[in-house]
């Protein structure tokens, strides 16, 4: 597993990060808390995933811009009540609903919305990338802090 990481780590860590955002239901921070528990370095483990997570929220804001249904509905899987909630979420807070497009089942309607309600691109692009990159760190956080309670 070691070798693997060595390897691959940062690599599989856009990759899982931009997927994560995007087409597959799964989530990136599994292999963030793995690779710093195998004593990669934090900020770049950070920057990797924060990186890749926001570009993948960019590719859905894309979809959101110039795609059409049956992009969203088949290639995203968001399905109608998920992207109402999103832009009834939208609507009451504005773009500053985006900091929090790390949260699961929202999240992605919300970059959705982003672009279906033509959010200016710079503007959507650095408040997703302030709320991905909070989670990430926050969860480096915690696992850092619980490997020192651990190690003691």
């Amino acid at each position: 597993m070691e070798a693997f990481f060595a390897n691959h780590g940062y690599l599989m860590l856009f990759l899982v990060s931009f997927l994560a955002a995007t087409l597959l239901p799964l989530g990136s921070e599994w292999l963030l808390a793995a690779m710093l528990l195998q004593d990669f370095a934090p900020l770049p483990v950070i920057a990797v995933a924060t990186l890749g997570n926001t570009l993948g929220a960019c590719t859905t804001y894309l979809i959101g811009l110039y795609g059409g249904p049956f992009l969203i509905r088949k290639l995203l899987r968001i399905n109608e009540p998920a992207q109402q909630r999103a832009e009834r979420f939208f609507q009451k807070y504005g773009v500053w609903a985006l900091l929090f497009s790390w949260l699961p089942v929202v999240g992605d309607p919300l970059c959705l919305a982003g672009g279906l309600f033509r959010v200016p691109f710079s503007r959507f692009s650095l408040l997703v990338f302030i709320g991905k990159l909070g989670r990430y760190a926050t969860l480096a956080v915690f696992v850092l802090g619980g490997m020192q309670v651990i190690s003691g």
